[in-house]
């Protein structure tokens, strides 16, 4: 390629041949939705696109089962694209990770051809478990990602916001033990294990009058009990709490633990907290990059939206945080014109294939593969 206008060209052509197969895995991965850790087929079918456009692919990669590395080109500027494929359990693909795979796929693949010229080095992390089992941070507690030059992804949101801002998260599994009994017969006998997430909860909606609106506590019962005429002895329910940085989270942490302290003080019952993965910290974006991203959208076309809709969408926790928090990155959130339907509704679900949501693969693939060429070239320039 003689010129920057021929590499450019040369990524629109790579991603048109493509089209049919970057939709066609888009759909399969939709149709097909598995939940953390179990992306087996979802994470084959990704590495496998990638094997067929002549990348190196270690799978399973550093011991976990549902995650790969493939690799292509040996040049001094390393990028690192991720790809996700895990599913929300009951809702499937209602935040569109089955676009994350393949706009991964059309970015890395349209490099190919440039990667000699450009001097890239192309690295697509197949990462498993964003929804909640942190699957990026155990990567790189394992050596992933380390030495990149920019790590990439994006992700499909109602509208096109470019900056992700996400709040800081921690995962918790919370279980109280009590002790059962009859309850018509000898209801004395019991230690009541739902009544302590039943005070844990109205402590809790106190408590919230009191955190500032830069934190999120919210979470769901998994198991309430056996039968209605009997003491629950064992109840269980998955917990998040969310604030604007890790040391926020930490502060916030406390205090909605002794909420549930006091569900344990008064029934008696015995209280167990267990993180369910490592806490997901903010994103920390490199702006040069993330200038040539919100540059290349708009050339395509894209207009990014600001307002309440864009400071809404782009806290959505990610791991991709932690990765931001190690090596320059950015998540910008590519739109599929779904509103009023927002991320994690079925009905996000729904607008997550058809034309919209190709137009969005095409375009997220291409700006993000446009994104790698600038930033590679500015520094060859420097």
């Amino acid at each position: 390629m003689s010129s920057t206008t021929d590499s450019r060209a040369h990524v629109v052509d790579s991603i048109a041949e493509d089209t049919r197969l970057l939709i066609d895995l888009s759909e399969r991965l939709h149709a097909n939705p598995e939940t953390a850790w179990e992306e087996h087929r979802s994470s084959r079918w990704v590495a496998e696109t990638l094997s067929d456009a002549g990348f190196t692919v270690t799978a399973p990669y550093l011991g976990l089962e549902t995650a790969f590395l493939a690799t292509y080109g040996d040049g001094p500027f390393r990028l690192g694209l991720c790809a996700e494929y895990d599913a929300l359990p009951g809702l499937g693909h209602a935040c569109g990770h089955n676009l994350i795979s393949a706009i991964t796929v059309g970015a890395a693949r349209a490099l190919t051809g440039l990667a000699d010229e450009v001097g890239l080095t192309i690295e697509v992390y197949g990462t498993p478990a964003e929804e909640g089992g942190g699957g990026k941070i155990e990567l790189l507690d394992r050596g992933a990602f380390a030495g990149l030059d920019l790590a990439m992804m994006a992700h499909p949101a109602p509208v096109d916001v470019a900056e992700a801002r996400p709040f800081a998260v921690s995962h918790s599994h919370v279980s109280y033990r009590g002790k059962a009994a009859h309850a018509a017969a000898y209801p004395e006998q019991g230690v009541n294990a739902a009544d302590a997430f039943t005070i844990a909860q109205v402590a809790l909606g106190l408590l919230r009058q009191q955190l500032p609106d830069t934190t999120r506590v919210h979470g769901i019962m998994t198991n309430g009990g056996e039968a209605p005429n009997a003491i629950p002895a064992l109840t269980e329910g998955r917990w998040y709490v969310r604030a604007e940085s890790l040391d926020e989270l930490a502060v916030t942490e406390e205090r909605v633990w002794r909420c549930f302290e006091a569900g344990a003080l008064a029934t008696g019952s015995t209280l167990q907290i267990v993180p369910e993965s490592k806490p997901y910290a903010e994103f920390r974006a490199d702006e040069a990059a993330l200038a040539a991203y919100r540059r290349n959208a708009v050339n395509l076309g894209r207009e990014f939206t600001s307002g309440s809709m864009a400071s809404r969408m782009n806290r959505a926790s990610t791991d991709m945080g932690n990765v931001s928090q190690v090596v320059p990155a950015i998540h910008p959130y590519i739109g599929i014109d779904s509103l009023p339907a927002l991320n994690h509704q079925p009905e996000f679900a729904a607008h997550c294939v058809g034309p919209q949501a190709e137009r969005a693969l095409l375009d997220a693939a291409t700006a993000l593969a446009w994104t790698a060429l600038d930033v590679a070239g500015e520094r060859q320039d420097r």
